[in-house]
């Protein structure tokens, strides 16, 4: 793409950002739609067009998007942090528990200091009856970025017992 052409498609993505925040995100998509025919393989449109399914409710339909983005290696790693994010907490909302749980341990992996995707993937292992993973998740979350002083007093103890609730003596 020529040095013209991308800063045209930046413009018209800046647009699109202008549109939903300012409370129009049914425009914001149709132009998105028309960008995404126009721009089929740029994950940036792909990535804009999946979040703003998602915030009009349209989960189902973000999916694609969510995909075709991922699948993009130009897909920039903050971006790519976000489409993990937002792919594997669709799946999730869909009922599709083991390709959120799939898609959100890529997302622990590739980013292990986000700790959005320990309580997302909490919350898809809780859908998939992995109760203890789901607590020993967020309890090792709980005790490591708890600002809350009880907390930090108890923290070695819950480390300790998150990683067999069910340990008696």
């Amino acid at each position: 793409m020529n040095a013209r052409k991308k800063r045209d498609l930046l413009d018209l993505l800046e647009e699109t950002d202008r549109l939903r925040t300012e409370g129009r995100p049914e425009e914001a998509r149709e132009r998105l739609l028309a960008l995404t025919a126009e721009y089929p393989d740029n994950a940036e449109v792909a990535c804009r067009t999946a979040w703003i399914h998602d915030a009009l409710g349209l989960e189902s339909e973000a999916v694609p998007y969510y995909e075709r983005a991922l699948a993009n290696p130009e897909l920039a790693a903050e971006d790519r942090r976000g489409v993990l994010l937002g792919l594997g907490s669709t799946y999730r909302i869909l009922g599709r528990y083991g390709q959120a749980v799939e898609t959100l341990r890529r997302g622990v992996e590739e980013f292990p200091d986000d700790g959005s995707f320990r309580a997302f993937l909490a919350m898809a292992l809780y859908n998939t009856d992995e109760h203890h993973e789901a607590m020993r998740l967020l309890l090792e979350l709980t005790a490591t970025t708890s600002n809350d002083p009880y907390v930090q007093q108890y923290r070695r103890a819950i480390e300790h017992y998150a990683k067999d609730l069910d340990e008696t003596v």
